[in-house]
């Protein structure tokens, strides 16, 4: 699934689209480990129309038992799939032309019965939006998450949600480091692998969501390609993506289970950097000390308590940690077996601490 998911991406980048609308059921699946962390905090979403986003139907929804001080979305102009995510809204501010919708931001800063049904929801809120004249309003720039507008509601923030574009998924991490705020974001599978990205996992300043590489997410987006599967009439696709964040939650300090020793055979050692091989992260062995090469589904398990992240078995971070150029001439961990040269596929370099 994530050899389709990558493909699926791929189309979506060589046609310049890069939205992918992110499933409700996948956003309750995360959402629900974190909910301590939301008491009385501004959450901005802000890479969502509240017209199409679920991420901003969550929060609007449980605005009250998150027990939120605010909430807060922005939308940026043009949208592939405009009107169809979300029919919680009928009445979207358009262009004259009716193609592009405006750029508006939503601010809510409590949910109550104010349509007096006896119950509150997701009905209140869509009152709210169409009566209050002050929850609703028109952004002079495009929505970008980088104009000077989305800037300054970042500053006022505590927490960001949302799923940016994977595109710009270094940018966009940045800015939240340069400003210093939590978030639950989602990227694609392989950003881990960015310099800057893997930098943060590597210092504790990032790691991944609960659900980690388990947790595949389909998403509703409109490009010509492959089409994964249909849900009542709606075409989904699968992306390699995942959660990441700097908000703690369970998984990220469990202490790791060992289950294996180390013998020679079953974990050899590379070619052009002294470490062993691990194929699967399940399998560290309990009485090794020294360097290991594991898959990146080791940050389902990675416990910064028990474990050191050295560096990367590929490419120029590879270098930095002293790997030699492999057989084929690229700095890549490989393995000599029965005379016959094998690079693994993205390998983590890491050690136990002592």
């Amino acid at each position: 699934m994530a050899k389709n998911g990558n493909k699926a991406l791929g189309e979506a980048k060589k046609q310049k689209k890069d939205e992918f609308y992110t499933q409700l059921s996948d956003i309750n699946a995360e959402l629900r480990h974190y909910t301590q962390h939301f008491a009385d905090k501004v959450v901005f979403c802000n890479c969502d129309d509240p017209y199409e986003s679920n991420f901003f139907k969550y929060f609007a929804a449980n605005f009250n038992a998150l027990k939120l001080k605010r909430l807060i979305a922005t939308c940026y102009a043009g949208s592939p799939v405009a009107g169809r995510q979300l029919d919680l809204f009928e009445d979207e501010p358009k262009t004259p032309e009716g193609k592009r919708r405006i750029p508006h931001k939503i601010v809510i800063n409590e949910v109550t019965d104010v349509n007096g049904d006896g119950r509150i929801d997701l009905a209140d809120v869509e009152w709210l939006i169409k009566n209050d004249k002050n929850v609703l309003t028109r952004l002079k720039g495009d929505g970008d998450f980088r104009s000077a507008e989305c800037v300054e509601l970042l500053k006022e923030s505590d927490i960001v949600v949302t799923n940016p574009p994977f595109s710009l998924f270094r940018e966009y991490v940045a800015q939240l480091v340069q400003y210093d705020k939590k978030f639950l974001i989602i990227g694609n599978k392989s950003a881990l692998h960015y310099k800057e990205v893997f930098s943060l996992i590597q210092s504790n300043r990032m790691w991944t969501g609960y659900r980690g590489f388990s947790g595949g997410m389909w998403f509703n987006a409109e490009y010509e390609g492959k089409t994964e599967k249909y849900v009542n009439g709606e075409k989904l696709i699968n992306v390699a993506s995942i959660w990441y964040t700097n908000l703690e939650h369970k998984k990220h300090h469990e202490e790791f289970v060992f289950i294996r020793r180390y013998n020679p055979v079953d974990y050899p050692k590379y070619a052009n950097y002294n470490a062993i091989d691990i194929s699967k992260a399940a399998d560290i062995p309990e009485d090794w000390d020294g360097l290991m090469g594991v898959p990146d589904t080791f940050l389902d398990r990675y416990n910064p308590d028990q474990f050191e992240i050295v560096g990367l078995g590929a490419g120029d971070l590879a270098k930095e940690i002293g790997v030699k150029k492999n057989f084929r001439g690229r700095t890549d961990v490989a393995l000599r077996i029965d005379g016959k040269d094998k690079c693994p596929y993205s390998r983590i370099i890491i050690r136990r601490r002592k």
